[in-house]
This record gives structure tokens, sequence and C-alpha cells, in this order.
């Protein structure tokens, strides 16, 4: 897989054993069945065991809830692994618990946490995050779905839309309105997927075939104030942290669908013959495979060096705004210069960069449009 660099010093021997692992498993239980998986528009539940059983679900989290040490590296060697499949919609769906269970580590009960945490990272149950909604999506400040205390129960009304694992979830992180307006009055609760008042709606979507996106909609739902997470009126804090990580994973899955396109390409410009010679020898295609690289090193090397400050501690938002956007930016010029250089063939269903291509706009969509976190990375700048 494209960029074929030098070893980075911030990767050992472990990243690369690591890396053996998730390419085995790619290359055994994913690329042969991803096509039809997409097709399907659903993929078996039994992969999430299967994922958690070489440490994938598990990666980041708390050992002992079940979860694998490893680093911001580990997870940029996997998802440069997991990107050869091209299908966004199978990361999505396999890793929502990467935005929906962080609130639960973050403010969960220590029962709650012991209770609920093992069987997400043991791929037993399903986690999704809801905070998005069909009046307004990175708005988050102004969501309108509301949980009233009542007892020992929160009961909560209102909907939520572009919900990934939204239809099979088995715990959903949901942000509610307790309070008053803005984002003190905002909360975190966990709704199970069993609970009375909650339906769901599958949507239909231009790209992620296979994974399942649901509205849904809450009326008099009923859970336990247990199933609070951190304080009542204090949840904005734990869903903005929670869009850091979210952001800086789909920078990485954007880098690596960019690659994925440029070795696609690369390999059709050298085997595709056109007036008695292959493809590669036209300067113009040469020109837009390096206009691909170029993009493509640079991200990478935002990418190295964003992982390395932030574990250091850092928090830098600006930048990871800014990240998100350029890797985004590159995954759309590579899917682009794809599909032209494969010309007919990249129109098709069952090349790579056809699929890629229907898949950028989620990409500069999701965790945060681009133009809201340019204004985004302006405040934290101090320019507004």
């Amino acid at each position: 897989m494209y960029p074929h660099l030098p070893k980075s010093a911030h990767f050992t021997t472990e990243h690369d054993a690591f890396r053996r692992s998730v390419k085995r498993f790619v290359d055994t239980e994913l690329l042969p069945h991803v096509d039809a998986w997409d097709e399907a528009e659903t993929f078996p539940r039994a992969l999430y065991e299967r994922a958690a059983e070489i440490g994938l679900l598990g990666l980041g989290f708390p050992e002992e809830y079940g979860g694998v040490p490893g680093d911001l590296f580990h997870e940029i060697a996997m998802i440069e692994e997991l990107s050869r499949t091209a299908c966004g919609g199978l990361m999505a769906s396999v890793f929502s618990h990467t935005i929906g269970a962080p609130p639960i580590v973050a403010g969960g009960s220590a029962e709650l946490k012991s209770r609920v945490l093992p069987e997400i990272l043991s791929g037993k149950k399903i986690s999704a995050l809801a905070v998005t909604e069909p009046s307004g999506g990175s708005d988050v400040a102004n969501l309108k779905t509301r949980a009233v205390r009542d007892g020992d129960s929160y009961i909560i009304n209102g909907s939520k839309t572009f919900i990934t694992s939204g239809m099979r979830a088995d715990y959903i992180t949901v942000a509610v309105r307790t309070g008053g307006p803005g984002a003190g009055g905002v909360s975190a609760l966990l709704v199970p997927g069993t609970a009375s008042g909650l339906t769901r709606t599958t949507l239909k979507k231009m790209g992620w075939w296979c994974s399942d996106t649901a509205q849904l909609h809450f009326d008099d739902c009923r859970v336990p104030v247990g199933n609070l997470l951190g304080a009542e009126n204090r949840g904005f804090d734990i869903f903005m942290r929670n869009f850091n990580h979210e952001r800086l994973a789909l920078a990485l899955q954007a880098y690596g669908f960019a690659c994925v396109c440029l070795d696609e390409a690369s390999d059709w410009a050298r085997e595709r013959m056109t007036f008695g010679q292959p493809l590669m020898q036209h300067q113009v295609i040469r020109h837009k495979l390096v206009a691909m690289a170029t993009q493509i090193e640079a991200t990478r090397a935002l990418l190295e060096d964003m992982a390395a400050r932030l574990q250091q501690g850092q928090q830098p938002v600006a930048q990871i705004c800014m990240l998100k956007n350029f890797a985004t930016q590159t995954m759309q010029l590579c899917a682009d210069h794809a599909v032209q250089i494969l010309g007919g063939m990249g129109f098709m269903r069952g090349t790579k960069s056809e699929r890629i291509y229907r898949e950028v706009k989620v990409y500069m969509i999701g965790g945060g449009a681009e133009e809201i976190l340019n204004d985004l990375a302006a405040r934290q700048l101090g320019w507004l």
C-alpha cells in the first residue's frame, strides 16, 4: 500500500507485529466478502466478535473492561490495513463503539462500566452514538431532544438522525437536553436498545451501503437515572472531547482511502495500453499520479505529527480541525483523479475507486462539516 516510505521512527516492532495481524484479518476475512456485503447493505454480526478476538475493538480502551493496550500509532497501522477494503461503511459500523463507548468510559458509574463495556469490547453488544438531529447537525449546543427527570428515571422525547449502527445497536449514547438553552443544558444518557418508546427507521445513502444508518425516535422513552453519563447538564464537554478523536479517525480513514485510490490508479496506468503504449507513458497521467502522491505525503506527515502531539498530552483542537479537512480534501482529489485515470472502469461497480468516490462526501461532512471546522479552528486560533 502506498506510500512506500522509509519506516517512520514512531513505529516499533510491536506496531509492526500488530499490523501483520490486522493484515491477515483483512486478507482472509474481509477482502473476499466486502463487495458482497456492500451490495447486500449489511455484514454478519459475528464480524464484531472476530474483530474483538484479535484486539481491534478493544484497542486503546481500559484493560479492566477488556481493552487492549495500544497508542495512536497502533491505530494508524490498523486503519491503514483496514482501508484496503475500500469500504468506509464496514469500518464505520464495526467501529461505531469508538464514538459510542468513550462517553461511557468518561462518565459512567463503576457499575455501569463494568456491566456494559466488557460486552461492547468483546463484540457481543454493539454501541452507537446519537447526537445529530433532524433539525440540526453540527449545532450540538442547540439540540432539541429532551429528557425530564421522573423519580429514578429520565423520560426522553425527540429524534436523532444519521446514526451509524442505529438499527442494531444494543447501547446508544444519546445527547439530550435536561436543562436550559445552550451547551449548559446538555446531558449524556445511555439508552438500551430494548428501551420502551424507542423506535428506529433505516436510512438509504449514497455511500456506506453496508453500514446500517438510522433515524431514532424517542416517545416517552424511559431510562434509569443510573444511565446518566457524567453530571446532569455537563454532557456537552463529554461530546466535544469525543469529537476530537472522531475527527482524527476520519482523517486517518480518508488518508487510507486516498492511498488505495493511488494504488489502483497507478496499477491501471501501468497495465492499460493506449495508442500502443502503457497509459503511464503519457505525461498527463504521470502528473495526476504525482499530484495524488504529493497530497498523500503531506497528509501522512500531518497525521504522524498530530498523533505524536496527542500522545504528549496536547489537545490542539484547531489543528485537528485543519487535519480532518486537509485529509478529506486529499481523499477527494485522489478519488477524482483515480476515477478519471480508470476511465470507463472507474464508473463501474467493483473498482475500489468507484466506491471511494461515492463515499468522499460523508467524510467531508461527518464529524463536523468542512465549513464548521474551519470556523471552529478560527475561534480556537483567536480570530473570532
